[in-house]
């Protein structure tokens, strides 16, 4: 029998005297409730931030069969990242949280990637209006050991207030990389320091896997508070 709550619409951590609402998509290959989404979703809202997770539409099937499938295409996770912004606009209020704060959106790694798409296309215009930024954590610049098969598009196509996160040996974008590619000025970037695609750090850097996240956590705030 499959869990319901698995793969519910919207999966709320709501926050006691919020001050935003961030929307927060999964990567390719873990779903809403992996143990890094659980934990940046519930440190932020201890920080009066609600989360909302959800699962894209391959990801609730291989809950329903347990078949592993491959990510859907870009134009199938811009729907389901686009029927979750519409929910929140609609319904305004529900019994957890007040939709009607300032909202931000992003991800992490391709889920950063479908909500910087978002942002970019002049399809939803009219629902990226109500956006205040845009946070990437991890985001995939380029497919592992290809460095030429960039994904810089959806980054250039926004004027949004954006904050991108990344360890700065990330395998899909490492520090060196990033820096050159000259991204416009409403980018704030943060390097976490010996830092994978995931955060962790080698034991020899000094640094723990939580050290970052919390960091990590940190700075989300921060770019919230000044852009709401």
């Amino acid at each position: 029998m499959i869990d319901e709550k698995k793969i519910n619409t919207l999966l709320i951590t709501p926050a006691d005297n919020a001050i935003a609402n961030f929307v927060f998509a999964h990567g390719a290959g873990a779903d809403m409730h992996h143990q890094f989404m659980i934990q940046v979703s519930e440190l932020l809202a201890q920080q009066q931030i609600n989360v909302i997770r959800f699962n894209f539409t391959y990801m609730n099937k291989r809950l329903v069969d347990g078949k592993r499938y491959p990510p859907d295409r870009m134009p199938k996770l811009l729907h389901a990242y686009q029927e979750t912004l519409t929910k929140i606009c609609q319904d305004q209020k529900n019994n957890e949280i007040d939709f009607t704060l300032p909202l931000f959106i992003g991800g992490k790694s391709m889920g950063s990637r479908v909500a910087a798409t978002l942002l970019a296309s002049d399809e939803f215009n009219e629902l990226s209006a109500n956006i205040k930024g845009l946070v990437c954590l991890g985001y995939p610049f380029h497919p592992q050991k290809k460095t030429d098969k960039l994904r810089l598009e959806p980054l250039l196509g926004t004027q949004k207030p954006s904050l991108i996160i990344q360890g700065d040996r990330d395998a899909l974008g490492n520090k060196e990389e990033v820096l050159s590619y000259e991204l416009p000025s409403q980018y704030k970037m943060v390097f976490l320091e010996d830092g994978d695609h995931s955060f962790k750090p080698r034991i020899k850097s000094g640094f723990t896997l939580q050290q970052h996240i919390t960091s990590a956590v940190q700075h989300i705030v921060s770019f919230i508070n000044e852009h709401s």
